[in-house]
């Protein structure tokens, strides 16, 4: 073997090592947490396992500790023993078989007392979970059940908080108020007006158990929640923090509680590092590094059964997750149908216009195409494929009318229009989910046209309105038919169990998005078969979407749901899958001219809908992981030959693409159709090539010399060179013309110019002497570039520094240059756009003498100190804010001097110095900024410095006298006593007060020193 892949090798098993054993530390720890459910110890910290401290289990008096064996009490033990019993009693883990008694709105089931007792045991032991039953199976009502022990049977009130999205914070009140009406709850929704009195009303007086508040007023209303300390604090949907650096998630994890209680049913949406985001929430010091995390599940396939089972063993403590098929019996069925429907005669205009338009980025080789680019392209293909009225200028009007050009101008509103009918007539109520809301507007006015009640819901609706409507349309004997939702909007956690079909009129990127959508229905207390339809338009690029979809769909039971591991790049759709997705099905569309759509039974349009529904499922039955992973859909007939994608009648259209294009992929373009020219004229003057008649043209002027403003010529050159253009002018006879849109003023420069034409005179001989002589005294070499240069580097430099201006303007010598400058500050008047120019130069030199002023600040500031990192104080006055602790300013204002805060990329480099200060590494605040917050900070910082500095010296010059107009500063930390910072304050802890009265003290003790020295 080669020494260096020898060596590459080893690096190589060296890493897998290292991340096997680090996983088996995390498995260490996670076991522990088990092991304390199991034994009932408890713990006073939520989130770190090192800090569980052993306590005397309360369930049994001969109950021994973890590990014990044989051990003989002594009568002393066993009396000690049983007065721990006697006293911690109440305090023991309580399990409930039935349904809690205060649990008044109806009976629990039973794999939802399970999931009550689970969390019971999380609570008693101080461990944070997740619950990630699949949605429909009452997530909401096990966790308020929760809440209700912890009043009624730990005889705590509170405060909890609940974070829920907005589209269900009525839900949840309302669920609050159904099932434990003893709990007292308060939502924090609305306008300012509205928030603030409640806040003063309800909130601050603390008489309630519960806040139930949304995202958006979490984010808000932050500084009001941060003042409660929190038994429980729960997050609805909690994939919603699954970006740890999300604004969300920042805010969330600053609110102080006891236990904190997640709450999704998809926890694992895309990746592992998503659910890394989840659990760090849950327990920062367990789930401290996220590359750690995501270094120990990459590894190959040969450690893949070891690392499934102990990434089970780390989430077997956390999380509980249930699916309907194993707990809920009861539930009726869900059926997925596809149709596929074609395009109309005006979508395939306009989809052949989309492609057409951009045929050379349809056509291109390698990764050439900029990735926004494709992805516009394939926006546009969608929009096409929901309506061509969502593209203007194509509907047709004024007068705009809703008539049937609504419905035959669209596939999809084609087969709507036969298929809600039949929904109707059948006695089902139907969801509509889409993905654009001007779509939704389109949908509107069809539903109104055809007579159909609807509700409409979106991410505007208002608060108060969502809640109405779904209670409306859940009421018995409403005649609402269809409810119309955006799939983002209502797919989150509202019951509209009350409707038996799910339309999908256009489908998500992500599944688990579609899939939440169809259990807006398909969820406890549905009594009806679920029927799902997926309208597709067939030949475009929603096919590929779908496969992709459903692929990765597949791929995420297989994989993801289980626990294994999926490389993230499989999920991230990259330039040569949009192309392949906008190439599908265009030769298809250049071929044809005519409507797709079949006017057909729509009872034959749904049998053909189920049949290749379950073509699909097969088909995706017998991939393999390795196709699934690359999101191939390639597989093998049932006599064993593979078959693909591209296999169409019996042909491989890839062979056949290679065969007839030397391009791979190249998509040809639809015939050009010719004319007949009836132009009689011009066909037989194209046919004797006789050209029409032309006017005379008047002689041409003389040719001018090239003459820039900025190459700075004597000025009696242009005198010269207009008295020749007014000769040439009236050698011409020509006429200034007449404007009749001018006034009088108008008509007298007209005159003006009229008359100094007619009184030119060409050129003397002498005059033209002189003219060729005055050509030659201008900077004739100095372009345009040169120029632009020139005022560059005067921006970067300033005017006065000429030789670093000659390094910047290319091909010019510094006598050049600087021969240039003196001429250029001289006449600079001149110039047409001589204000832009001036006023670029003037703002560069503001920055140098900025930059001059920070760099002076900071070097006064940091003179005054002996050690500068351990002894600089900052004097905050009124403005210390409460994000940032005054040792870590100290960090960040002699790390920005010593690196120098000028430089390129200063605060890139900042940030790294942050990540890597060991006094950091566990300052999740500060190591989480980034380099555009650290830059804001520091700019705030010197502010005040120089505010400080500009104090300094005014004192100095009170007292020293009007001619003292140096600042003399000496070392402010000159001993020991001073060396004892706010290093050990606490962030919440610290007041702005208190900082600015310690930096008035350290001022006045300076002025005394000062004041005995003199």
């Amino acid at each position: 073997m080669d020494p260096a892949q020898e060596s590459n090798s080893g690096t190589h098993a060296n890493n897998v090592q290292g991340a096997l054993q680090q996983l088996d530390l995390l498995v260490e720890k996670a076991e522990h947490y088990a092991q304390v459910k199991l034994i009932g110890s408890g713990t006073k910290d939520l989130s770190s396992p090192s800090r569980i401290k052993q306590e005397q289990p309360i369930s049994s008096p001969t109950s021994h500790s973890f590990g014990d064996h044989r051990h003989r009490r002594t009568e002393k033990e066993e009396d000690e023993e049983l007065l721990t019993e006697t006293k911690h009693s109440s305090s023991g883990i309580q399990r409930f078989e039935a349904s809690p008694w205060y649990v008044k709105g109806g009976e629990m089931r039973d794999y939802q007392i399970r999931g009550l007792n689970w969390m019971i045991q999380l609570h008693h032991n101080n461990i944070n979970g997740i619950l990630a039953d699949e949605m429909g199976l009452g997530k909401t009502l096990q966790t308020i059940s929760l809440l209700g022990y912890i009043k009624h049977c730990r005889h705590k009130h509170g405060p909890h908080m609940v974070i829920v999205p907005k589209s269900t914070l009525s839900n949840w009140m309302n669920e609050f108020a159904r099932w434990v009406p003893s709990l007292r709850t308060v939502s924090l929704i609305g306008n300012q007006d509205e928030r603030n009195q409640k806040i003063q009303e309800e909130i601050l007086k603390k008489e309630w158990d519960v806040i139930v508040t949304s995202y958006e007023m979490c984010i808000k209303e932050k500084s009001v929640l941060k003042k409660f300390h929190y038994i429980y604090l729960i997050i609805d949907e909690a994939h919603r923090i699954k970006n740890e650096k999300s604004k969300l998630s920042e805010i969330v994890r600053d609110f102080r509680s006891q236990n904190r209680l997640l709450i999704t049913g998809t926890p694992l949406q895309n990746n592992l590092h998503e659910l890394w985001a989840l659990l760090n929430f849950l327990m920062p010091d367990l789930f401290s590094s996220s590359e750690m995390f995501d270094d120990m599940f990459k590894t190959d396939n040969d450690h893949e059964e070891s690392l499934v089972q102990r990434l089970h063993a780390v989430l077997k403590p956390f999380l509980l997750r249930r699916i309907k098929a194993d707990v809920e019996k009861r539930l009726p069925p869900k059926k997925e149908c596809k149709i596929y429907i074609g395009l109309s005669k005006m979508q395939r205009d306009l989809y052949t216009k989309i492609l057409m338009k951009d045929i050379d980025v349809v056509n291109s080789v390698g990764n050439k195409v900029d990735r926004l680019r494709l992805l516009n392209i394939l926006m546009q293909l969608r929009k096409c494929c929901n309506h061509p009225y969502l593209f203007d200028g194509l509907e047709p009007g004024p007068p705009f009318t809703t008539d049937h050009h609504l419905v035959d101008n669209c596939g999809k509103l084609m087969l709507l229009d036969k298929l809600l009918p039949k929904l109707k007539q059948q006695g089902s109520r139907v969801l509509l989910f889409c993905q654009m809301t001007r779509m939704m507007d389109i949908l509107e006015d069809y539903c109104l046209w055809r007579g159909h009640e609807y509700f409409r819901l979106d991410g505007s609706t208002p608060h108060e309105e969502r809640q109405i409507s779904i209670d409306e349309y859940n009421r018995p004997g409403s005649t609402k038919f269809l409810f119309m939702l955006s799939t983002r909007a209502g797919g989150l956690g509202i019951n509209l169990a009350t409707a038996d079909v799910v339309i999908i009129y256009d489908s998500d990127w992500n599944p688990q998005v579609d899939l939440q959508a169809m259990d807006r229905a398909h969820r406890i207390g549905q009594t009806k078969t679920v029927r799902v339809f997926r309208l597709i338009t067939e030949h475009t690029v929603e096919e590929r979407i779908i496969m992709r979809a459903e692929m990765k769909l597949k791929l995420d039971n297989l994989v993801i749901q289980q626990g294994r591991l999926v490389e993230q790049k499989s999920n991230q759709l990259q330039k040569g899958d949009v192309l392949d997705m906008i190439r599908h099905g265009a030769n298809y569309i250049f071929r044809s001219k005519d409507s797709d759509f079949k006017d057909e039974d729509i009872d034959i349009i749904l049998a053909r809908g189920e049949q290749k529904t379950a073509e699909m499922n097969e088909k995706l039955a017998q991939l393999g992981e390795s196709n699934l992973r690359s999101l191939k859909f390639d597989t093998a007939d049932e006599n064993g030959a593979p078959t693909s994608a591209y296999i169409f009648e019996g042909e491989d259209y890839r062979e056949k693409q290679s065969r007839t294009s030397l391009l791979d992929g190249w998509i040809e373009p639809p015939k050009r159709e010719r004319k007949a020219n009836y132009a009689v004229d011009a066909y037989f003057r194209e046919a004797l090539r006789v050209s029409e008649p032309k006017a005379p043209k008047p002689p041409r002027p003389p040719k001018q010399p090239n003459v820039q403003d900025f190459q700075f010529f004597p000025p009696r050159l242009f005198e010269l060179l207009d008295k020749e253009i007014y000769a040439f002018r009236k050698s011409i006879n020509y006429k200034v013309p007449r404007n009749p849109d001018v006034g009088p003023d108008g008509e007298r420069d007209r005159l003006e110019e009229q008359a100094r034409i007619d009184e030119a005179e060409p050129l003397t001989e002498e005059e033209l002497a002189e003219k060729e002589e005055l050509l030659t005294q201008g900077f004739t070499n100095w372009s345009k570039r040169d120029f632009q240069q020139f005022i560059k580097a005067n921006e970067k430099h300033g005017r006065d520094d000429l030789e670093a201006i000659s390094v910047d303007v290319e091909g010019k010598t510094p006598d050049e240059v600087k021969r240039y400058a003196r001429v250029f500050w001289t006449r600079c008047n001149e110039l047409q756009d001589v204000d832009k120019h001036m006023a670029q130069v003037i703002r560069g030199e503001a920055k140098i003498q900025r930059r001059a002023a920070v760099k002076r600040a900071l070097d006064l500031k940091m003179a005054r100190y002996r050690a500068p990192f351990h002894q600089l104080r900052i004097q905050y006055g009124t403005n210390k804010g409460k994000n940032y602790v005054e040792e870590e300013d100290r960090f960040l204002i002699c790390m920005l001097h010593k690196l120098g805060f000028d430089r390129d990329n200063v605060y890139d480099d900042l940030r790294l110095a942050v990540r890597l200060a060991p006094q950091f590494r566990f300052d999740w605040f500060l190591r989480s900024r980034t380099a555009m917050e650290l830059q804001r900070r520091c700019s705030t910082l010197i502010t005040l410095i120089e505010r400080e500095i500009c104090d300094l010296e005014d004192r100095t010059k009170q007292r020293s006298g009007a001619g003292a107009n140096n600042l003399s500063l000496t070392p402010a930390n000159s001993g020991p006593s001073n060396t004892s910072t706010v290093s050990n304050q606490k962030r919440k802890s610290t007041s702005a007060g208190g900082i600015g009265s310690d930096s008035t003290a350290e001022m006045s003790g300076n002025s005394k020193k000062k004041k005995v020295t003199a």
